[in-house]
């Protein structure tokens, strides 16, 4: 191929690493030779630089963290080190796969990271959770360990990673890449190529891949695209560091060439074929594959041609696997059968060896766009949708006898374009996908189902179906602002199991959003409407507004029906359930009561075996034995503040330094106690926490009076009364600052007023009466 130019531009780039972001866009319609060019640019480069390609035609490259995974094994073999971003991917594993311990199965990544390896290996068959300041922990175990990992233990943004809400989680692990390629260079610049820009889709889709390439600063980027980038609307910068480099049809000397290397012996012959083909090698190597000798003036003529000259059992094969996103020989030998045509390795390979069809990854095939797009519609629909049929049951066997994920998308994928599964169906292919260690892979899902949308395939179903799964995703990430935005009020239908998921993915927005009596009202709605398993989660969080809310009775009444219909072996929600009955009764000051259910929560959580489980009794323990028995509080807070640390909860870990706080101040070790309710407020605001920070008010409000320093304790009560307003939760702690101020003689109409608001809206576990005794008692005993 004469390519000339092209290659010389890129050996000036190539030239000019060192100079910042530089991208090199080959531009130019399907067939050109594109890719062919990037794979000549790489094989060029091999020697002197390392090398490492996406294809975003393969469906997992067009995802953010999965295309950061295969670019970082490629780069990995050819010994660049991603420690910081090893963990930081990690923890974002972790955080979008709360339910799994990290171990090799669930991460593929720790058999090919070395910081990983050690952590598990460290661990020694203990559980790991995987967050920054627990994985960085582990690292410390063993001197040499210590010694060779000192630089990641101080480093400042890996130990900051579990204070970051989702979405500046999933950024800091693409600047952690881009940072430890930078560390690399010393060794080698890099090439990095990415073909098939347009697989992306709306533009709105590569925000992930301008953010990655903007970072890339000492290596050359080059992206193959049909248009121009036209990044430069985003931002002026882009302008100095894309070069364009369109690929134009290849000169009448160099289509001759190709077609006479080819075998096309007559030059007449030669001549016709290279002016049809407009000089795209595409439609020159698919002469050559045909080896005819018709005559042809276009190039739709030459791709008919190929067509006649193919047999029509082969043409049937090639027709048969333009379905197929991705193939293999079990794949083919599957449609052949189906459509009773010959199989065996002498078809295949003859199928394999035409100029279109591309390796991509184990031992696995695809075809280029253009034939792709060209067999797909000689076949008929009927036809279309037996092959899709045939895949999609293929590939659900596939993924029966594996815990790898790429077969329950391409089932779910082929499922869709088959007609052949329903939006629950698609919720269950997600939620496989997300239990063994994908929930990336659940936004490919998406993509896909929105693409089948969006070419005429109009479902209601499948439409809330789509919502229900990004807003779940944005759950886990915390992004309320994400989930409201998906899920406006009257969006959803609670008559099926998308609706019924999305509404409560919408109340957990709202709940997340402060707009607790909303998210109640939601809840309760799911609650009182299904009988699926979507009810359980509604079921609980209700309930636990309701505690929230001084609600007891109701919240114990709800509490015990969920558990009635709670699956015997679902020890994690029974412990859940448990644990919220501690709460409500250790609100109600009902100590004895809820040390009962605390114990019951823990033997659920080790039967469950899960360690945030674990960590989170810890911290009630310490919350209860502060109001009982402060001495053995101070070492129980202690143990949850090492749990939480380890875990990265945050709000967990503030909620333990009130509870020592709490403990130290009814011991009389005020300056103790003081630092401790620093630490705790410090850490509520960074968890964003209102209703735990306002808990620590009080008693830092507390430990003032217990200091002669009324003016404090009396602006400490009232901001925390605000708080608790705004928020709507804790009707006995307003009580509680009230009787402060009472105490204090300092009486406040606005959070006197309060107090007897809240005193209206809660429902007693026994009386109200016998509430406010036991809280009056354990106040002026804290005070005292």
């Amino acid at each position: 191929m004469n390519r000339e130019t092209p290659l010389a531009a890129f050996a000036q780039e190539l030239a000019r690493t060192d100079e910042g972001p530089r991208v090199l866009n080959v531009i130019g319609v399907g067939g050109i030779g594109k890719s062919r060019l990037l794979r000549e640019f790489e094989r060029r480069a091999q020697d002197s630089h390392m090398v490492a390609a996406l294809d975003l035609q393969v469906p997992a490259h067009r995802q953010q963290e999965d295309a950061l995974a295969v670019l970082r094994m490629s780069l990995g073999e050819q010994g660049v080190r991603f420690d910081r971003y090893d963990i930081a991917y990690a923890v974002l594993w972790q955080r979008l796969h709360p339910h799994l311990g990290l171990t090799r199965r669930g991460l593929p990544l720790v058999e090919h990271s070395e910081v990983l390896t050690e952590v598990i290996d460290g661990a020694a068959g203990v559980p790991v959770f995987g967050t920054a300041v627990g994985l960085l922990k582990l690292l410390e175990k063993g001197v040499e360990t210590r010694n060779r990992r000192r630089h990641l233990r101080n480093d400042e943004t890996l130990r900051q990673l579990d204070e970051l809400p989702g979405a500046e989680l999933v950024d800091a692990v693409t600047y952690l890449f881009a940072e430890d390629l930078r560390a690399a260079r010393a060794a080698r610049p890099y090439l990095i190529v990415i073909d098939a820009y347009e697989a992306l889709g709306s533009s709105t889709s590569d925000v992930w891949l301008r953010d990655l390439v903007a970072q890339l600063d000492h290596g050359l980027i080059v992206i193959a695209s049909r248009e121009p980038l036209a990044w430069q609307r985003y931002d002026d910068d882009w302008a100095g560091i894309i070069r364009e480099l369109p690929l134009e049809g290849l000169p009448m000397g160099a289509r001759v060439q190709l077609l006479a290397d080819g075998g096309v012996s007559d030059p007449a012959e030669r001549d016709v074929i290279a002016r049809a083909s407009v000089g795209v090698p595409f439609y020159l190597h698919l002469a050559v594959d045909s080896k005819g000798s018709e005559r042809v003036v276009s190039q739709e003529e030459i791709m008919q041609r190929f067509l006649q000259h193919v047999g029509a059992q082969e043409r049937r094969h090639l027709e048969l696997l333009s379905v197929a996103r991705t193939f293999d020989f079990e794949l083919f030998e599957e449609l052949a059968q189906a459509f009773h045509l010959p199989g065996g390795l002498m078809a295949w390979e003859s199928v394999t060896s035409y100029s279109f069809v591309y390796p991509v990854a184990d031992e696995r095939f695809h075809l280029h766009q253009l034939m792709a797009n060209v067999l797909r519609v000689r076949l008929s629909p009927a036809i279309a949708h037996n092959a899709h049929q045939v895949l999609h049951e293929l590939w659900n066997r596939r993924a029966r006898d594996t815990q790898l994920t790429v077969p329950l998308r391409e089932a779910a994928y082929h499922g869709l374009c088959a007609g052949a599964v329903s939006g629950d169906q698609l919720l269950d292919y997600a939620d496989r996908i997300t239990a063994y260690g994908g929930a990336q892979g659940v936004a490919g899902l998406v993509t896909d189902l929105r693409s089948h949308l969006d070419e005429g395939h109009r479902s209601e179903e499948l439409e809330q179906t789509a919502r229900c799964l990004t807003a779940e995703a944005a759950v886990l990430l915390g992004d309320a602002e994400e989930i409201n935005r998906l899920t406006p009020a009257g969006s959803w239908s609670v008559d099926t199991t998308a609706g019924a998921r999305l509404a409560v993915a919408a109340a957990h927005g709202r709940r997340i959003s402060g707009e607790t009596a909303e998210a109640l009202r939601i809840y309760s709605t799911v609650w009182d409407a299904r009988r699926g398993p979507e009810r359980l989660p509604a079921g609980l969080w209700g309930a636990d507004l309701h505690m929230a809310q001084g609600r007891f009775l109701e919240a114990f009444r709800l509490a015990g029906e969920v558990i009635a219909e709670c699956p015997a072996d679902a020890h994690a929600l029974r412990g859940d359930l448990q644990r919220l009955q501690y709460l409500a009764s250790r609100f109600s000051y009902d100590f004895q009561r809820a040390d009962q259910h605390l114990r019951e929560a823990e033997q659920h959580y080790l039967q469950a075996a899960t360690v945030v489980g674990a960590a989170l009794v810890k911290t009630n323990r310490a919350e209860l034995l502060a109001w009982t028995d402060p001495f053995s509080a101070v070492r129980a807070a202690q143990e949850a503040i090492e749990a939480n640390t380890d875990l990265g909860a945050l709000h967990e870990l503030g909620k333990a330094y009130t509870a020592l706080g709490q403990a130290q101040l009814s011991i009389g070790r005020l300056d103790e106690a003081s630092t401790s309710l620093d630490l705790a407020c410090d850490a509520l605001e960074k968890a964003r926490y209102r209703s735990g920070r306002a808990r620590a008010e009080l008693i830092r409000a507390a430990l003032h009076t217990r200091s002669g320093d009324t003016e404090k304790a009396v602006e400490e009560v009232r901001w925390a009364v605000d708080e608790l307003l705004a928020v709507e939760v804790y009707p006995t702690l307003v009580i509680v600052a009230a009787y402060i101020l009472e105490l204090l003689d300092r009486p406040d109409e606005t959070v006197g007023r309060a107090a007897r608001t809240a005193r209206a809206s809660i429902e007693a576990l026994d009386s109200l009466e016998a509430l406010e005794a036991r809280m009056k008692h354990h106040v002026r005993g804290l005070i005292a």
